[in-house]
């Protein structure tokens, strides 16, 4: 959800920190449960916003998302064109629409971020459908294919060529965002590193215990270039293009990584890539 961050001075957390990242990503994994859950034909999405915020409301937690000065919802809803940061409305989702939903928590001063994509459902344009799914497929898998690059990286370099040699290997020429870019988490929900969905020519920041990240590509089916619409917020596609948004925080610590917005840590999207996460404990 980030656009391009300033570095500064230091970007890596102590082990208890790390563990009080745990809940906080829970929590925003169970709200997205929650809006996942909803998505049908003419559910709208300050419906799902207002389910999102029910279950971070109801464990304790905060939006952090209506900490952005500007914003109030919970949830950012991107429907179809809209890549991210799409504005939750009374507007109903139809069938066919491709939606992507953002959403935080922050739990005692800890942050969690994540994202995901959902298509729905559409009997009448099979051909309409597949497409959509398969953007959204490709883009979740670049997602874990950046998660597992993490788990023996040396640079957060080798983590945006991951993402992208996922997204170019599937072969359809789509489009990745490079105006937004993944960011550290931590006490804000923004912090440095940037973490990029693309090669860059820097190595980017050294990938050692402590470190937390929010991975999340932005893929579009036709050409990258996009706009801020009139609301000064939503970002949609110049040619009108569907776009796929997917995101976890993810901690690197002396055991391994951990998915700390996945209730398994991970385990299931990094199994096929032979990476098995390593709970944080007291040790490390």
């Amino acid at each position: 959800m980030s656009p391009l961050l300033p570095t500064r001075r230091s970007i890596y957390k102590t082990p208890a920190q790390l563990r009080a990242m745990i809940e906080p990503g829970l929590i925003t994994a169970a709200a997205l449960d929650a809006v996942r859950a909803l998505i049908a034909p003419g559910v709208t999405t300050l419906e799902l916003d207002a389910a999102a915020s029910a279950v971070i409301t109801g464990r304790g937690a905060k939006s952090n998302f209506q900490m952005v000065r500007g914003y109030r919802h919970t949830i950012c809803a991107s429907v179809n064109e809209q890549v991210v940061h799409g504005i939750p409305s009374a507007r109903g989702l139809e069938p066919g629409d491709i939606v992507s939903i953002d959403a935080g928590a922050e739990f005692e001063g800890w942050n969690g971020d994540s994202a995901f994509t959902a298509v729905v459902p559409d009997a009448s344009r099979p051909a309409l459908v597949a497409e959509r799914e398969e953007l959204s497929r490709v883009t979740e898998g670049s997602l874990w294919a950046g998660i597992a690059a993490l788990a023996t990286a040396r640079h957060l370099g080798e983590v945006s060529a991951a993402v992208q040699d996922h997204i170019d290997g599937a072969g359809h020429g789509y489009g990745i965002l490079r105006e937004y870019v993944g960011h550290g988490i931590g006490r804000k929900m923004h912090e440095s590193p940037s973490v990029f969905n693309y090669r860059v020519p820097d190595p980017g920041a050294q990938v050692r215990p402590g470190l937390a990240v929010a991975i999340e590509p932005m893929v579009v089916i036709g050409d990258q270039a996009t706009f801020v619409e009139d609301d000064e917020w939503t970002v949609s596609t110049v040619d009108g293009t569907a776009g796929s948004h997917w995101e976890h925080s993810v901690a690197v610590h002396d055991g391994g990584i951990w998915v700390l917005t996945a209730p398994d840590g991970g385990a299931a999207g990094l199994a096929p890539f032979g990476v098995i996460p390593r709970e944080i404990g007291e040790e490390t």
